[in-house]
């Protein structure tokens, strides 16, 4: 598998620039995290797991839509002290992002499109091909 290039600096800035955002990951469909930004390795590695769940359960639901693709773009919750967004960055990539109650939702979204829009391409995570040799 080719190495990703670091976005880790890009991601900085989505933290910089909208208040109350507490971590950022950028993961591969099946849960590694191949990018963060003010977050310590452990807790990306969890969210990252975390994220994979949501967005497999998120496309369950999206097959049920009759008109749809059974892809999903966007899953948001909101929780007793925060938000978390989970957003599809790229072909087999999403954009995590957790931030307390105080933040600006509708900016948050924001940002989030923007910068999946200016480097989505950067964002995809390719199919591992040695998964074969792993088992």
């Amino acid at each position: 598998m080719q190495p990703l290039p670091n976005m880790d600096w890009m991601l900085t800035e989505l933290v910089s620039s909208v208040p109350y955002v507490r971590h950022v990951v950028v993961l591969s469909s099946d849960g590694l995290c191949i990018g963060q930004a003010n977050t310590a390795p452990d807790t990306a590695d969890a969210i990252a797991a975390a994220c994979s769940g949501i967005q497999s359960l998120a496309r369950a639901i999206a097959q049920m839509f009759p008109q749809g693709d059974g892809s999903t773009r966007m899953v948001g919750i909101e929780a007793d002290g925060g938000y978390f967004s989970l957003m599809a960055a790229g072909p087999g990539a999403y954009l995590a992002v957790l931030a307390d109650q105080e933040v600006d939702a509708g900016l948050l979204g924001d940002r989030m499109r923007t910068l999946v829009i200016r480097i989505g391409q950067h964002m995809t995570s390719p199919p591992r091909e040695d998964v074969g040799q792993a088992m």
